[in-house]
């Protein structure tokens, strides 16, 4: 598979890519496996970055090189200036998509943990990569099982219109049309669900 890259409208005609020695195709070599982002997208509390956390650790036994972006995590920095609403939505995840694309020139395998609540910009970050390295990983978890979970409190505090823009409350959510892995959570534990996961990736020849 070669890596190629696709220019952003904006960029200056002054600005050119500078390639480097080393190449998408060595750092592969190295590492052994195939790099692909593992976009999990679910519900506030539908189990997103525990199943996302367990799948990594079962990638690290398997000596694979991996990176986990959280979304909690990505708003302390990269992403501090951003809010909730609609517009800063869409900047969150296409940012995340442009940091996600330098891990797999990497040849890493990446897995991010995002509501990313609208089809358009799950979309708008597999246009940004190569065919084959980006993966639709469907956290399917019911609204109400949620909302009874609510490990932060914040589907309480959206009810009680403490917090505006809530995905699911007043916010729309645009559930995956056809995932490329769709994990059902209910009735299954964390370690069945990264399995499940697990044994996509080998059936699909990334691990």
């Amino acid at each position: 598979m070669t890596y190629q890259r696709k220019k952003h409208d904006s960029v200056s005609d002054d600005i050119v890519w500078h390639n480097t020695t080393v190449t998408h195709q060595d750092r592969v070599k190295l590492k052994q496996q195939k790099p692909v982002v593992l976009w999990f997208t679910g519900l506030s509390g539908s189990g997103k970055s525990t199943v996302a956390n367990a799948v990594e650790s079962q990638l690290l036994d398997l000596g694979k090189h991996s990176y986990l972006l959280d979304g909690d995590n990505i708003r302390h920095g990269l992403n501090k200036d951003l809010g909730f609403t609609d517009q800063d939505r869409v900047e969150n995840i296409r940012r995340i998509g442009e940091v996600a694309k330098l891990f797999v020139d990497s040849g890493m395998i990446v897995l991010t943990a995002f509501i990313s609540p609208f089809i358009s910009d799950r979309e708008q970050v597999r246009a940004m990569l190569v065919d084959g390295c980006f993966l639709e990983v469907f956290i399917d978890t019911p609204l109400e099982v949620c909302e009874q979970r609510d490990p932060k409190g914040l589907y309480k505090k959206a009810r009680a219109g403490e917090i505006k823009h809530f995905t699911g409350i007043d916010s729309e959510y645009q559930a995956p049309l056809n995932p490329d892995i769709h994990i059902k959570t209910v009735d299954k534990s964390v370690a069945e669900c990264a399995e499940q996961i697990i044994q996509q990736l080998i059936k699909r020849e990334y691990i």
